[in-house]
């Protein structure tokens, strides 16, 4: 079997854009080194400071500060409507029992990372959110591993995300763990907390020493239906009722602590670093022992406090992980070995003379610098070289016995320390950023270099792709040998660059170049100035984290930008058919582009800004009124639209006939039908028996559609993708159609073949299959989401006409100034030379629908709603997957449209099929759109680590590289689908009916 040369191109550019990623973010997100240490009571004495023999942990998920109060809040707050009220005889009457805290929940702020920080005090790293969707075991030091050598058990009811993390502790008679991903189901998980929980605590409180209760509900509010519902008030006067029994069940040697791991946005959405994302909650409650009993103040440099926006009184704050060392020294248990938390002073201030609270303050440092002096020993020591004489000078300030600032330098290096792992955590391998940049820049010289020779290699374009193919793989494995001999070479002098870093390199690279001096790319003032200017714009955004925050709206006004010369061209026009042609479709690309903007999401740094219209509110995840109005009429709108378009060339009929008024208008409509259910589910206006057979109609109905497009859909397309209509007229006049291959004149009769769609055969096919991929994009995409994905297909198919009509002024023009028109004529209808400039308003078109269907470079615009639709629950790859195509889809379609700038309106001529002028002119339009989206992925590169250490990283710049690396991705994919399977069906089956008409 004989393997397509263009399937070997863009495979290969593929893959040499993830090897790129990889180096580069193997370099610029470091993982944290957990040494595998465990504390004991033999380096320090545990148990002088213990005040309780068991704690009780009850963590209801994403409980934001502002939604726990010590007292009923005064109507006029902006959050009166959905506090949890803490029993006022509890707060009021018995201070020294009762402590509120704003707890600062480090990002990312997802479940699995805040629980890793919650039970070990250590810190988690911008790349760990990938194990939001399932983690590991935790080996390191933990509360739970301390409870363990204690002989206790761990009692746990709630979020299964605690068995993935420590299924050696929590797999026995007293865990009761509940499905965590369910985001639908708001009850199942804290119902089975409140039945099981107290029942614990009341029959089997001497078996265990820590009980851990995780509710889901309050989060799962927040996803569905924002923080301002309803039905967030509902849930969280439920959270009221259980904490209620908690405190009633538990006795005077159990410590409450009442804790959110996360906050959530005004979206109800979590995984940011925002001041509501970050603010959590913290209660705790002692039944017996007095929490503080002195009263000398404590000094304010070791109290801080801070004002919660919207808030008018400051109140205490913490670091989340200080509750590892305060737990873990009020139960007589040593401090976790990788901890950097705090304890929290005022749980330790009983006696007049302090000497509870630096007894503790001493612990901690001490348990702090045991665990840097192994940091530093460790394979990652290197890491604390620019800091570690800092931190020597804090950890001797603190060991000065006769200071009258012990407390505060005890609590400054401790706060010294944390402050510094979270720089050096941010540590960046110069090494593997640049050789990643410059694989990537590699990839970019490489593509264009083959993109020019396609251009001029005329007849023989598949023996010198051929060549150039042959050599790229030829270089790249003897780059992959030579990578590998580098590596033992210099394995001694370069530290962490490991051998298949190296092997990957050398391959990539050696290929690359390959291509480059075998195409003999020649850099010319030409070659600069072909470089389209609103590229280099698009690029020189990343420069500034404030452009970057707000390049949603500046890529609309580069994507009309595009159009300025082509409408000069139609002010030029030679025909008024051309000339209104080009201005009337020119505007329709411009009023959609223009519609798109109004459908916005508001990034954190964009308020207040920006109005959030893609949901009905800021603080909202229902879709608006509007998107339930015009989601369906989009989706009858958008087959009949493009039937018209097809019209105009005849060729909406064979397939088009059929496919775009039944199939394409159905799963459209199913895709909407599925969100309206949605709606109505996450509102709750029916019960909890309707609510279940909701789900059961909205998942078959989403896997109904899913099958009958992806399975269906394709194979109908493969076994007959033409929309021509082949008649035959004879001289005797009777009249026959169908297939081609099933007819042949008459042997002694005059016969007349008439084909309708003729103008756009190799389009028309081509397009459907683009929308049948387009209808599993649409039952991915909320209703408001939808109605942008018409008007982005709208637009598409106005720009592919709007060029076409260029092409014609210009054919027509080299026509006139021919020295043979009638030559020229015959030519230009087959001649489909892009240029990169052609290709430019089709990438920015993608970036405008990836903004306007709800998205930002963000973690928290990620919409977790769509990893619900073909299951209830998360289930891989089903969840994954429809994620994926949520949030790249646009990428993907635009990719997959390139070989569409190439077969639009071009007639089934001789030179067009199976071995003319089409194929390299396809795989030129792919290969255009992915350098695009190269560059933009090299200058995401460029900036995010030039910035590596702005204020902005990690909040703005390596959020948009990581987008860039997976739109690339995308891209790629949709390029390869595309030019792979698509132009390669339509083009073969063409070609088959053509020469049998022929013959």
């Amino acid at each position: 079997m004989i393997i397509p040369r263009e399937l070997c191109l863009l495979l290969w550019l593929l893959l040499v854009h993830v090897a790129g990623v990889y180096l580069f973010t193997k370099g610029f997100l470091l993982s944290r080194l957990a040494l595998p240490n465990r504390a004991s009571c033999f380096e320090e004495p545990c148990t002088q400071l213990a005040t309780h023999k068991r704690a009780m942990v009850v963590v209801i998920d994403a409980l934001r500060f502002d939604f726990i109060s010590s007292h009923p809040p005064e109507p006029s707050s902006p959050y009166h409507h959905h506090v949890l009220t803490l029993p006022r005889e509890l707060t009021a009457a018995h201070p020294d029992h009762s402590f509120i805290f704003n707890a600062y929940a480090d990002p990312p702020t997802t479940t699995l990372q805040r629980i890793k920080g919650l039970t070990t005090g250590s810190l988690p790293t911008f790349v760990d959110i990938g194990e939001s969707f399932g983690g590991s075991a935790i080996l390191e030091d933990s509360l739970l591993h301390q409870i363990d050598n204690t002989g206790r058990k761990v009692a746990f009811v709630g979020d299964d995300t605690w068995l993935a993390l420590f299924p050696s502790f929590l797999s026995h008679n007293m865990s009761y763990p509940f499905d965590s991903f369910d985001v639908e189901d708001l009850h199942t998980v804290d119902n089975g907390v409140i039945v099981h929980l107290p029942r614990i605590v009341e029959q089997d409180s001497e078996s265990w020493g820590l009980a851990i209760g995780h509710g889901l509900g309050v989060d799962h509010a927040g996803h569905r239906v924002g923080p301002d519902h309803p039905v967030m008030k509902a849930k969280l006067q439920q959270m009221n009722d259980f904490l209620t029994e908690i405190v009633r069940v538990i006795d005077e040697d159990t410590l409450l602590v009442l804790l959110g791991d996360h906050g959530m946005d005004h979206t109800g959405n979590h995984g940011g670093d925002s001041v509501l994302e970050t603010s959590a909650a913290v209660w705790i409650y002692s039944k017996g022992a007095a929490l503080s009993g002195s009263s000398a103040p404590l000094p304010t440099d070791i109290t801080p406090i801070t004002t919660f926006p919207g808030a008018t009184v400051p109140h205490r704050f913490i670091q989340q992980i200080d509750l590892v060392p305060t737990l873990s020294l009020l139960l007589g248990l040593p401090i976790p070995f990788n901890n950097l938390g705090s304890i929290i002073p005022e749980l330790f201030n009983h006696d007049v003379d302090g000497s509870g609270l630096t007894t503790a303050l001493e612990l901690n440092a001490k348990q702090i610098m045991r665990y840097l002096d192994a940091y530093r020993v460790s394979s990652s020591g290197r890491e604390l070289d620019g800091v570690w004489s800092a931190l020597l000078a804090g950890w001797q300030d603190s060991q000065d016995l006769f200071t009258d600032y012990r407390l505060s330098a005890l609590v400054a290096f401790n706060r010294l320390a944390l402050s510094s792992c979270r720089t050096l955590w941010a540590q960046f391998s110069l090494t593997l950023i640049s050789i990643g940049l410059i694989v990537v820049f590699l990839s970019i010289v490489a593509s264009y270099s083959i993109y020019n020779v396609l251009a001029n290699s005329g007849d023989h374009w598949e023996e010198t792709l051929d060549n150039h193919i042959r050599v790229c793989f030829q270089s790249g494995a003897a780059g992959l040998v030579a990578g590998g001999l580098v590596h033992l070479i210099l394995q001694n002098y370069v530290e962490g660059i490991h051998f298949h870093y190296t092997v990957i390199f050398g391959s990539v690279a050696a290929s690359s170049l390959a291509l480059v001096l075998t195409c003999k790319l020649r850099v010319s003032t030409d070659t600069l100035r072909a470089i389209p200017v609103l590229l280099i714009l698009h690029c020189l955004c990343f420069t500034s984290n404030s452009f970057t925050i707000w390049e949603d709206r500046i890529v609309p006004f580069l994507c009309i930008a595009s159009l300025v010369p082509r409408v000069l061209v139609g002010f030029a026009a030679p025909t008024p058919r051309l000339r209104s042609h080009i201005l009337r479709f020119s505007a329709l690309f411009a009023i959609c582009v223009r519609l798109m903007m109004s459908s916005t999401v508001c990034r954190e740094e964009q308020h207040p800004f920006c109005v959030v219209t893609f949901y009905s509110s800021s603080t909202s995840s229902a879709p608006p009124v509007a998107a339930l109005v015009l989601a369906p009429i989009s989706a009858l709108a958008v087959p009949y639209f493009i039937r018209r378009i097809l019209a105009t060339s005849k060729s909406d009929q064979g397939l088009a006939n059929i496919f775009l008024p039944r199939s394409l208008s159905c799963a459209l409509l199913a895709g909407t039908a599925f969100w309206v259910l949605e709606w109505i589910h996450s509102a709750e206006y029916l019960g909890d028996e309707m609510n279940r057979w909701l789900r059961f109609l909205r998942t078959a109905l989403a896997t109904l559609t899913m099958v009958i497009m992806v399975f269906g859909g394709i194979t109908f397309w493969w076994a007959m993708p033409v929309c021509l209509d082949i008649r035959k007229e004879t001289s005797e006049g009777t009249v026959s159609s169908g297939n081609a291959n099933a007819m042949s004149p008459q042997s002694n009769a005059k016969t007349q073949v008439t084909v309708l769609g003729f103008a756009n055969a190799f389009g028309s096919p081509y397009f459907i299959f683009w929308s049948i991929l387009l209808g599993v994009t649409w039952l991915c995409t909320q209703l408001t989401g939808q109605v942008v994905l018409g008007l982005g297909t709208v637009a598409l198919l106005a720009y592919l006409e709007l060029i076409d009509s260029v092409r014609d002024v210009r054919s027509l023009n080299d026509t006139f100034s021919s020295a043979n028109p009638s030559k020229a004529l015959d030519y230009a209808p087959t001649s489909r030379e892009i240029s990169f400039s052609e290709i430019v308003p089709l990438a920015l078109l993608a970036v405008h629908v990836f903004h306007s269907t709800g998205h930002q470079p963000t973690v928290p615009s990620l919409q977790w709603k769509t990893a619900f639709i073909l299951t209830s629950t998360v289930s891989f790859p089903y969840s994954q997957l429809t994620v994926f195509i949520n949030t790249l889809g646009p990428y993907f379609l635009v990719g997959l449209a390139s070989p569409l700038l190439v077969l639009w309106n071009l007639p089934p001529l001789p030179s067009s099929y199976p071995r003319g002028t089409l194929a390299p002119s396809v795989l030129r339009a792919g290969l255009g759109v992915a350098l695009y989206f190269s560059a933009l992925l090299f200058a995401s590169m460029v900036c995010a680590a030039g910035f590596r250490r702005h204020l902005m990283v990690w909040k703005v710049f390596a959020p948009r590289y990581m987008f860039a690396a997976l739109s690339i991705v995308a891209v790629d994919v949709g390029v390869l689908v595309g030019v792979v399977i698509g132009v390669w069906r339509v083009r073969e089956r063409i070609g088959k009916i053509f020469r049998a008409m022929a013959a």
